[in-house]
């Protein structure tokens, strides 16, 4: 079972397709809270035949003092907060788009870590047997390990039912600011 959540257009076109062509069953998961998002879409990526392999994270932003992983909803929350982190903390990071969580692409967020040495790993979904845990693993079993300057900071949902509420969800799954914290609290820990 391959396991697909794109953040922009970009991502739903090519995995959309790359999802219909592939033999293996596919699940692809759509953040509801992104249907009112625009974003650009090239000519190229109009063209029946633009796929995105499925298991390849993109790196969307460069950075050098720590890595972001993220998916769906969070990568943009992790772009902005790169900006604030840059702006107002000139830290460099990495901002890495996941976009397939089962395979997870393990290679790119190893290159990553082992280039800034510092984690934070950003996920909506509850922190008990989520993304973010499977990277720790991924960290404690690979060479990734010896590069790091810090333990990895996980910014997730609360361990509770999603609230109905506009007003109280906000409460329930991370903001730009919580992963602004984690970064900082993973690049002044160790110093």
């Amino acid at each position: 079972m391959k396991v697909i959540c794109p953040w922009d257009a970009t991502d739903n076109l090519g995995l959309m397709r790359a999802a219909i062509r592939d033999p293996d069953p596919v699940m692809f998961l759509e953040n509801e809270m992104m249907y009112g998002i625009e974003f650009d879409v090239p000519a190229e990526e109009m063209d029946p035949n633009f796929v995105l392999p499925i298991g390849k994270a993109k790196v969307v932003r460069e950075g050098t003092d720590v890595t972001i992983t993220a998916f769906a909803k969070m990568v943009g929350f992790s772009l902005e907060a790169a900006d604030i982190l840059q702006r107002d903390h000139g830290l460099s990071c990495e901002v890495v788009n996941l976009r397939t969580i089962r395979p997870l692409d393990r290679p790119a967020i190893i290159e990553s870590v082992k280039k800034t040495n510092r984690i934070v790993s950003v996920e909506e979904g509850w922190p008990q047997h989520g993304v973010g845990a499977e990277i720790a693993a991924l960290l404690m079993e690979s060479e990734a390990f010896d590069h790091l300057d810090a333990p990895m900071e996980r910014v997730a949902g609360a361990d509770i039912p999603m609230p109905y509420s506009q007003s109280i969800e906000r409460q329930a799954v991370p903001q730009v600011e919580d992963i602004v914290r984690a970064v900082l609290a993973a690049t002044y820990r160790n110093k």
